[in-house]
């Protein structure tokens, strides 16, 4: 995900997308335990988007990150 579809997500949207990172991680997670992952970048690229988003949530926490109003 890049830094300006960041951007454009409120933090709702931000959540649902972190659990659906998180659960992906884990669906790959077991397919590597189970050696039918093929491309093993795959994991390294979405932990670091689930590092991004969880970054942008606790901005907005801390209130570093305003919320946009659509």
């Amino acid at each position: 995900m890049k830094k300006s579809e960041l951007k454009d997500l409120n933090s709702t949207e931000i959540s649902e997308k972190l659990a659906e990172n998180l659960e992906s991680l884990q669906n790959y997670r077991f397919q590597l335990a189970m050696q039918q992952l093929e491309d093993f970048t795959v994991i390294s690229k979405l932990k670091k988007e689930i590092a991004q988003l969880k970054t942008v949530l606790n901005e907005y926490k801390i209130g570093i990150r305003k919320e946009r109003i659509k």
